[in-house]
């Protein structure tokens, strides 16, 4: 049997730009991607802090070290510039995985580490 177990998570960034016209995903500066462990197009969670929203998308890369985190396409409709979210990833892991798996967090300050 397989858990689907949190595997790395950004906690509180603040989103920085909405694009409405972009096919989809959530666009994260490279710098919080490579801190939190997660990869390009990997599916993550976004729960918005703000206003309670919550989905499921990919990720692509952001400029390295801008702070940049965009919602795009239709997630654009649910989070907004200004909110606060957190991005999830998880992992499918076998129970003996699981015990001993400690997921990587990351505490940006204004969307950059410290």
């Amino acid at each position: 049997m397989f858990l689907n177990i949190l595997k790395s998570k950004i906690h509180r960034v603040t989103v920085t730009e909405a694009n409405l016209e972009y096919v989809g995903s959530i666009t994260i500066d490279e710098d919080l991607m490579e801190a939190a462990g997660i990869y390009p197009n990997e599916k993550v969670a976004v729960v918005d802090n703000t206003n309670g929203a919550r989905l499921e998308t990919y990720v692509i890369p952001g400029k390295r070290g801008s702070g940049y985190i965009c919602m795009n396409g239709a997630a654009a409709h649910l989070i907004h510039p200004g909110d606060t979210v957190i991005i999830m990833a998880y992992a499918l892991m076998t129970e003996e995985e699981a015990k001993a798996h400690k997921p990587k967090v990351v505490f940006p300050i204004n969307n950059k580490l410290s």
